[in-house]
């Protein structure tokens, strides 16, 4: 009896890695797919909390941020 216990665990523990493993290749998919437009928004979100003068010529930081979110980037 315990050996068909194990055997059911270790079948669980494969459907597991393979969640895990879909779930991986998802991820990287998205991220490949979308990555320029993180990229240039995390970019712009960085030199705005940075206090970097680049983004203050804009106005108001709600104006950069309108800017940001309509093209993807601010320049």
């Amino acid at each position: 009896m315990k050996h068909k216990w194990h055997r059911k665990s270790g079948q669980a523990m494969v459907e597991y890695i393979i969640i895990v493993v879909i779930v991986a290749i998802a991820a990287l998919v998205i991220f490949g797919l979308f990555g320029d437009t993180i990229r240039s928004k995390l970019g712009g979100a960085v030199e705005e909390l940075g206090g970097d003068t680049q983004g203050a010529d804009n106005g108001s930081s709600l104006e950069y941020l309108r800017d940001l979110d309509g093209g993807g980037s601010s320049r």
